[in-house]
């Protein structure tokens, strides 16, 4: 549902290509391991110190450690669809076995709040300390072992902490996880060993942990950059800490607000959406599959409405796909309709995103990214448990009219996040 995979792929996958004015120094060991050091020049008309067949001998090996480095974090990106997607079609058989209303089993979600913002906090120093993924894919590991052995419900919210504390630090959605990840869960929802679909959860991120661990090691973001020789991140030259720089900027907070908003939503409707069809349309074992329907609409929106954000902008097509979600929302509540909404709510998470990367200055996009998506996150726990706090009063029923107030309130959220940069030390 995004310290981040999000800004690993933004760094990894999208910085410049190798300047011609950095000088290149080839180092191997006898195991031919490769380093490459970039050094920029003192001035605009330097000349690189490597010749022109060095640097053509080394771009093969580095785009092709650049494409293993981007289909790891894609993996990473996976498993955190996967977890989202789970949720929903288990979530009235956890209601069933624990004897649970609505309030007390959203603290599934409330739990997950609490691990997502120690997590968003946690983050600039861990990603430093430990590089890529590893604390993140660990905790996941732990958490569906927890969940897997159906414990007594207050260890089974635990579990959801830890997951949402390693979610934070890879957040963004994978639609593609979360689409295959109810198939899985509404079979065993209607199972004896229901817990058994978190048996699964734990293979796929011990395999994810495995992979991250053997494509990027312990290893920084610059060591990372430079394994596929690529230039560090820019660094900022102001005496404040990153934190500091981070937390003082009006934009960072109105896209946190918004991103938790957003994902607020998309949780709530793929959480929720489930129980509401089995109470109030009557569904039957089977309706777990409708969270297929929406997050598959959420992954085609991602990607085949790319052409339309281009066309349009992405900060005007975002007030278009809004007020779209927001009329679907308004008819009729069928599990067609909720596919449709997936494709207009889908885009929203990445245009989001990149207009983070243009209004930051870039030494403070990947700090900002990750407290913008693990702030925003919480969302993904605050807003379902409102809807199950609210649902225990007033039924299941008042989902929809909840939902379409958030999707007004995030729109509104959006036309105050500023249009262009401001000036920053």
């Amino acid at each position: 549902m995004q310290a981040t995979t999000i800004s690993e792929v933004h760094t990894v996958s999208h910085h410049p290509t190798v300047d011609p004015h950095h000088d290149l120094k080839l180092e191997e060991s006898g195991k031919h391991d490769e380093r490459i050091e970039m050094r920029a020049g003192s001035s605009a008309g330097d000349s690189g110190a490597a010749s022109v067949s060095d640097l053509k001998a080394q771009t093969k090996r580095q785009r092709l450690r650049a494409r293993v480095q981007f289909a790891t974090v894609c993996g990473a990106m996976y498993v955190a669809g996967w977890n989202d997607g789970s949720t929903g079609p288990l979530l009235p058989r956890i209601q069933e076995v624990y004897g649970l209303n609505f309030t007390v089993v959203s603290l599934v979600f409330v739990f997950a709040c609490v691990g997502f913002l120690s997590g968003a906090f946690a983050n600039l120093y861990l990603n430093g300390k430990f590089g890529f993924g590893k604390v993140r894919s660990v905790c996941q590991v732990i958490a569906y072992a927890i969940e897997a052995g159906a414990l007594p419900f207050p260890a089974f919210v635990l579990g959801y902490a830890i997951n949402g504390f390693g979610m934070a630090l890879q957040v963004s959605y994978s639609s593609f996880g979360a689409l295959s990840s109810p198939l899985v869960a509404t079979q065993f929802a209607q199972l004896p060993h229901w817990s058994f679909h978190y048996l699964c959860s734990l293979g796929i991120s011990f395999i994810n942990t495995v992979l991250l661990i053997v494509v990027f090691g312990l290893k920084t973001q610059d060591e990372c950059l430079a394994k596929i020789g690529q230039p560090p991140g820019e660094k900022g030259t102001s005496e404040k800490s990153q934190f500091n720089q981070i937390l003082r900027l009006r934009e960072v907070h109105l896209l946190a607000f918004f991103i938790l908003i957003y994902v607020g939503v998309e949780v709530t409707m793929g959480g929720w959406m489930v129980t509401y069809v089995i109470d109030v349309r009557g569904g039957g074992p089977s309706s777990g599959y409708i969270s297929t329907g929406f997050f598959g609409g959420l992954m085609i929106g991602r990607v085949g409405l790319l052409w339309v954000n281009k066309k349009v902008g992405e900060r005007r097509v975002l007030f278009i796909y809004s007020i779209l979600a927001i009329g679907l929302e308004l008819v009729v509540w069928l599990p067609l309709r909720v596919s449709i909404i997936g494709i207009f709510l889908g885009p929203m998470y990445p245009i989001a995103m990149n207009h983070t990367v243009r209004i930051l200055p870039e030494w403070l996009v990947t700090g900002s990214i990750g407290w913008i998506a693990g702030f925003g996150q919480a969302g993904s726990a605050l807003l379902p448990f409102l809807t199950g706090a609210i649902s225990s009063k007033a039924g299941i029923k008042s989902l929809q009219p909840f939902l379409v107030s958030m999707m007004a309130f995030m729109t509104v959220l959006w036309y105050l996040v500023p249009r262009t940069a401001r000036k920053t030390e």
